[in-house]
């Protein structure tokens, strides 16, 4: 008889597993096809007509999944905030994501259209095209939708609404309110989005913030970060003679700005990448118990050194997730004179330097920038911001253009925080796995201004491959994030705080 019950046991809960299944791949087609309607609508962060057919778009999708939806204006691109009705006993939970998207260059993506997805398998090192149909019969998790903002960030936005179709049809109840925003500018760098959020700071009030942007671990495994960096910029510009002149005439004589710039910028820096500048990794300590976490991510370093094809790397900190706990100091672009067969035998008049720094929540942007800018002075430069005039080259020997980006903060919520500790468990539970959990990474989403104004802890569910391309061509989303994502939304949204 035991015999006889166990194995009914099986019986059932293979059916049962089976039955879910199955309905997890009904709405992965859903999504696929509903992505494709949604990302063949182009979404240039740099075209205002492009984020308004979008919101169109949006308001009549969540509106038929029963949330009530506005445009919110900006000093900017308006932002789209949908919410289901409410009810006082329940928490609120706050979605951001972004549907925005980077520019493209359809002359260096593999397929015609970038906003027209194109379905893919993999045969070695090479994609194949397959035709739409042949899901019909064999929905391949390994496949992958290639297009413009399949994984940052609209198949995550699409993924959610396809959770609520499917909570709906199981009839669940969700235990919390359910709030959205979507930003319009992300790709910009949000630069509205701060006055926004405390203009629309009783429409936004919640509990705690949820962020679907970005890739889960490298592993692939199930993954939440409670941080990520913030991001600052400066623009630094030398100068030699105030036009081009002939090396051969004035070589030894006129200053070269090239050698100048990189006289300043090599002192920036010792030869283990470590900042040298005064002050500026102040206020930053890893005690054991920050370092055990670190380091219970499971990063491979001789991975991430053949993927970046680097013998060593620097040693701001003793290993990966360390290094990100640190501000750094990068240099993302030089120019001067010409290069390559335009190259000139000239002493150029200028030198340009792009300098971004990725912030932590321990250190001010500006604060930063400022440090830099006086270690510069000290170096006997006279700093301006702008152009300077004949004037004041004949009275100064060094001269530097200064000019400052604005500031995105970073934050980083504690790890011991009870909504987060909810996350964390119930995303255990539904993957029978332990989470990835990353204490800050070190890309940057403009999040710290719902923090700053709205006072609740902020954590990132990523949802896509972390091989998708995102920013880049040939943009891709592996259609086993599409059910790993909606399996995450849907264990949120069923699962009570108090469980």
């Amino acid at each position: 008889m035991r015999k006889l019950f166990a194995l009914l046991f099986v019986l059932i809960t293979g059916n049962i597993i089976a039955q879910e299944e199955s309905e997890l791949k009904a709405h992965v087609s859903h999504t696929i096809n509903e992505l494709r309607e949604f990302v063949a609508i182009p979404n240039d962060a740099l075209e205002h007509a492009d984020i308004n057919r979008n919101l169109t778009w949006l308001t009549k999708k969540f509106n038929e999944r029963g949330f009530n939806s506005t445009v919110l204006p900006t000093d900017g691109e308006s932002l789209f905030f949908a919410a289901l009705p409410m009810e006082d006993n329940k928490p609120t939970i706050l979605f951001y994501m972004h549907l925005d998207g980077q520019s493209v260059d359809p002359a260096k993506w593999d397929q015609s259209n970038p906003y027209e997805v194109v379905l893919k398998s993999k045969d070695g090192d090479n994609w194949i095209s397959q035709p739409f149909d042949s899901l019909a019969n064999n929905l391949n998790y390994d496949w992958r939708l290639f297009g413009r903002s399949t994984s940052d960030d609209k198949g995550p936005i699409v993924m959610l609404l396809n959770t609520i179709d499917l909570l709906k049809k199981n009839k669940v109840t969700i235990p919390f309110n359910v709030k959205v925003i979507l930003d319009s500018e992300e790709e910009k760098s949000s630069k509205p989005l701060p006055k926004a959020v405390k203009e629309y700071r009783d429409l936004l009030k919640a509990d705690f913030l949820v962020i679907n942007d970005g890739p889960v671990h490298v592993s692939g495994n199930p993954t939440m970060i409670y941080g990520c960096r913030g991001i600052t910029s400066l623009t630094l510009t030398t100068y030699g003679p105030i036009k081009p002149q002939h090396s051969g005439h004035y070589g030894n004589y006129a200053p070269n700005p090239g050698f100048q710039l990189a006289q300043v910028l090599a002192s920036m820096k010792d030869s283990d990448g470590k900042v040298l500048i005064d002050g500026y990794y102040d206020g930053i300590s890893l005690d054991e118990t920050t370092l055990d976490i670190l380091k219970s991510v499971p990063d491979d370093t001789e991975t991430i050194n053949t993927l970046l094809a680097i013998k060593t790397p620097d040693k701001v900190g003793g290993f990966y997730q360390e290094s990100l706990q640190y501000p750094s100091l990068n240099i993302r672009g030089l120019g001067s004179g010409w290069v390559g067969k335009k190259a000139r035998t000239i002493i150029p008049e200028s030198a340009t330097a792009e300098i971004d720094m990725r912030l932590v929540p321990e250190s001010d942007g500006n604060r930063l920038k400022g440090l830099v800018k006086k270690h510069i002075e000290n170096q006997g430069y006279y700093v301006t911001d702008k152009l300077p005039t004949k004037e004041i080259r004949m009275a100064h020997d060094k001269i530097i253009t200064i000019k400052e980006g604005p500031v995105t903060n970073a934050f980083r919520t504690d790890l011991t925080n009870p909504y987060g500790e909810f996350l964390v468990n119930t995303l255990n539970k539904k993957f029978g796995e332990d989470l990835v959990q990353i204490r800050i990474m070190g890309g940057t989403v403009p999040i710290a201004p719902f923090i700053n104004e709205l006072k609740i802890p902020a954590f990132i569910v990523p949802m896509v491959n972390p091989d998708n391309n995102q920013h880049s061509p040939n943009e891709n989303l592996k259609i086993g994030q599409i059910a790993y994502g909606i399996k995450t939304f849907y264990g949120i949204l069923s699962t009570a705080i108090d469980q």
